[in-house]
């Protein structure tokens, strides 16, 4: 008989893992089970080179009640040490995920949610937390296939399981799971999520790629997804627990003929009213009329919740009816129209650049403003920490939809939002080189009715414009929807919030006339088969150049100013070996220039010089410093000097920042001079003459020879130009 010291020794070992692997891109994906985190109701660990994330699936025991939607959160937490850090702040510890901890997961949570079934409302969490980062191999994916595992492999009702692959365009070839090098390099930084009979989801930031070759990268996104759904299955069949029996109140037939009788010729009518809020308005006074009908007893009050839901089905069945058999869109519109579009620019006089956007009911303000390198945004995460020069954010407040809420910080939704048109404009932008501006967009939502992320692309692009940012070309955004029902589709261009809520697709496309920036699309029925997604990108392509041609009506270039109230900038380079020169002792001589013409200077490490004024005047009086401090003297060059001390055998002059030579007593004047007084004193300007610098560096100058040029009329050339000696005026 086995003692309890013979269990306890053979459980020392560990736990059995269950594992399987996927063979996808140039790293297989490696999947295991058993050992950890074994009180979830599903855990998988997923490695990835020597990334590895934990993702575990609990469901609670009991139902939230009626609640008309699925309360999931999903969670993608980084630790500093899975990268070996310490987190930066006073606590040392970690604290409000970063912002692309956020993005993961909203990854996550998009392509997840839509395979729940409908009615379940067990209150449903999903956590991804990191526990090794290699700084090679991305850690969203890995979150999203271990979700699929943990969810799949729970009591949870799901329908996966899904998988997740990103694609990247490096040295003109497209490859599965990228390292991050080939995505930093590369030209595409595309995720996909799907099953093994299409596309659920699509995340993209693009550098004005064709959509041929977007439509090719799904298709190979596609075949790597059905490696992975393969090889998670041989791990969930050998886990899996039976799935968690729920009850979802049918609604009687009786219910059904009773709204259907009393909407039939006026459900039509208050869909087709025109304006959102005048939509709102008849729809709801038609619900309210069926309910008084109907639930107008005590008898009959508990039947309310079900001619509620019975009613927006309706609603949604009728309005989806309208778009597939009589081509009819809520507010008029064919499939293949676009709202009206209005814009302006300079609209805010103290900011540096502005612009209003308006497209139908949705509405953006946009304006820029230009900082410093100073003001870049430092990221510090799992990532080695960063700068960030380019900023959008999104702001959305409850006017914008006619509503009263708190006013709170940006959540999930406004950092996706602003993240997407970030992405979309970040292609365009001149380098650092040619523009050494920080830059920050900021899009403020003053109406809304579909799309606003797509507006703030357009206003961004507007906006920087004005602000005379010289983009490459301006970018547009729309978002596309889809209706499909027994085997036909209408795909919609510009969706309005009504039809985003009833569609079956939010397929959102931003770019140039040239090519794609950003890719964002979330569908609701499953799966997507590619000719679908092929016509949604041809009719946004149509559709962009349209909005674009709208936007030039605005303003077709950046304005060729800079607006008054940004501050000046201008970058020149020193050498390495001279960078501490210009420093000075301690700081003495940058905070010289600094004090003297009131200009910012920023020195990096490679010898580049940024110097920011609020006048030009500044900037040039700060260059000409800068570059007299690393200039070399010229052995027959003559410069103006000033008199810094007198000896008895002559006088130091500064001929440049920081540079001394001395003019010997015989080489003041034609004539004999006694003392050095009777010629020049401290702080006299004179026209000296380099004649030598001697192998100790030291620097012999003429003011005779100087003067006998002037003589035979040879015109003194001052090295370095008038500007150059401003300092010598102060």
């Amino acid at each position: 008989m086995e003692t309890e010291y013979e269990r306890a020794t053979e459980a020392s070992s560990g736990p059995r893992a269950i594992t399987a692997e996927a063979s996808v891109g140039e790293t297989p994906i490696h999947f295991e089970t058993g050992r950890i985190a074994k009180q979830a109701d599903g855990s998988v660990i997923v490695t990835c080179g020597e990334s590895k994330v934990l993702v575990t699936a609990c469901g609670a025991r009991d139902s939230k009640g009626a609640v008309p939607f699925l309360p999931l959160t999903v969670e993608f937490r980084e630790v500093s040490a899975a990268a070996g850090k310490i987190p930066g702040g006073f606590f040392r510890r970690e604290g409000r995920p970063a912002t692309e901890a956020t993005l993961s997961a909203r990854m996550i949570d998009r392509p997840i949610r839509p395979l729940f079934p409908k009615g379940y409302n067990y209150e449903t969490q999903v956590i991804a937390l990191v526990l090794s980062y290699d700084q090679e191999h991305p850690t969203d994916i890995l979150g999203i296939n271990g979700t699929s595992i943990a969810l799949s492999m729970s009591n949870i009702p799901w329908d996966g399981p899904i998988g997740a692959v990103r694609m990247g365009y490096y040295e003109d070839q497209l490859i599965v799971n990228p390292t991050e090098n080939q995505i930093d390099n590369g030209l595409l930084n595309l995720v996909v999520v799907g099953k093994k009979d299409g596309i659920l989801m699509v995340e993209a930031g693009v550098l004005e790629l064709d959509e041929d070759i977007i439509l090719d990268a799904l298709v190979m996104a596609q075949q790597g997804i059905a490696t992975i759904i393969a090889a998670q299955e041989t791990m969930i069949r050998q886990v899996a627990k039976p799935k968690k029996e729920f009850v979802v109140d049918e609604i009687p037939e009786e219910i059904r003929s009773q709204v259907n009788s009393l909407c039939e010729g006026k459900l039509t009518t208050a869909i087709m009213v025109q304006g959102k809020h005048d939509r709102e308005a008849a729809l709801k006074e038609l619900k309210t009329a069926i309910l008084e009908e109907i639930c107008g007893t005590e008898e009959t009050e508990g039947l309310i919740p079900l001619v509620k839901s019975y009613f927006d089905e309706a609603k949604k069945a009728e309005a989806r009816r309208l778009i597939l058999v009589e081509g009819r869109r809520a507010d008029g519109r064919g499939c293949t129209d676009i709202r009206p579009i209005w814009g302006s620019t300079s609209e805010l006089p103290r900011t540096h650049g502005s612009a209003l956007f308006t497209r139908g009911e949705t509405q953006a303000l946009g304006s820029v403003t230009l900082g410093t390198a100073r003001e870049e945004q430092i990221i510090d995460g799992l990532k080695d920490e960063y700068r960030k020069r380019f900023m959008l954010h999104y702001n959305f407040f409850p006017f914008c939809v006619g509503e009263c809420k708190f006013l709170r910080g940006p959540g999930r939704r406004e950092i996706g939002h602003g993240v997407l048109a970030e992405r979309a404009l970040t292609p365009i932008l001149p380098s650092k080189e040619d523009f050494p501006y920080t830059i920050r967009i900021v899009s403020d939502i003053m109406e809304s009715n579909g799309s606003s992320s797509m507006a703030s692309v357009c206003v961004g692009s507007l906006a920087m414009m004005d602000a005379g940012v010289p983009i490459k070309s301006p970018v547009a955004g729309i978002a596309m929807g889809l209706i499909m029902k027994d085997g036909h589709h209408a795909i919609l261009t510009d969706i309005s919030g009504f039809e985003d809520h009833l569609g079956d697709m939010d397929f959102k496309v931003a770019g140039t006339r040239t090519g794609l920036t950003a890719l964002q699309m979330d569908n609701k029925v499953g799966a997507l088969p590619r000719e679908i997604l092929e016509e949604a990108l041809k009719q946004a392509k149509d559709a962009r150049c349209h909005i674009l041609d709208k936007m030039e009506l605005v303003l077709d270039q950046p304005r060729e100013i800079l607006s008054e109230h940004a501050p000046k900038i201008v970058i020149m380079k020193v050498p390495q070996e001279q960078i501490g020169t210009v420093i000075g002792p301690g700081g003495r001589m940058i905070r010289k220039i600094i004090e003297e013409t009131g200009c910012d200077i920023e020195i990096e490490d490679d010898g580049t010089v940024f110097i920011i004024s609020p006048t030009s005047e500044g900037i040039q009086s700060a260059r000409a410093m800068v570059e007299g401090l690393t200039a070399e003297i010229e052995v027959g060059g003559t410069y103006l000097g000033r008199i810094t001390r007198l000896m008895n055998f002559g006088a130091f002059t500064e001929i440049l920042p920081g540079k001394e030579g001395l003019v010997h007593i015989s080489q003041l004047a034609f004539e004999r001079v006694n003392k050095v007084e009777d010629i020049v004193k401290v702080g006299d300007e004179i026209v000296v003459k380099v004649l030598e610098i001697d192998d100790q560096k030291r620097i012999n100058l003429s003011r005779k020879a100087a003067l006998r040029d002037q003589q035979k009329g040879i015109k003194p050339t001052i090295i370095g130009g008038e500007e150059s000696q401003k300092l010598f005026k102060k």
